[in-house]
């Protein structure tokens, strides 16, 4: 993992917009040190899935991550998190 981890995963999260995307996120996250070893893992994990099932890959896009989030699940969990702090919560759509 460590001599996949250093020139490979440098070159990946600056060619290729998911893989920074991920170490930007991981890096606030769990620190500097710790965000190439993820990359290496998800660069492995997609080399995996590519290999067994013989795709090409196709990258998901700099903003995969954030399309993933439903604003309404989010804005449902927030809630929760207020309603839990004692505060008494309602919500309304804006209009755009």
């Amino acid at each position: 993992m460590r001599r996949l981890e250093q020139p490979h995963v440098r070159r990946a999260h600056t060619t290729q917009p998911s893989y920074l995307t991920q170490y930007l996120r991981i890096t606030k996250r769990r620190g500097a040190n710790k965000a190439p070893v993820a990359v290496a893992h998800s660069i492995l994990d997609t080399l995996w899935h590519l290999l067994t099932n013989g795709t090409l890959y196709v990258d998901p896009g700099a903003d995969y991550f954030d399309r993933r989030c439903d604003p309404a699940i989010q804005a449902k969990k927030l809630a929760s998190r207020i309603e839990a702090l004692g505060f008494e919560v309602t919500m309304t759509q804006a209009v755009a």
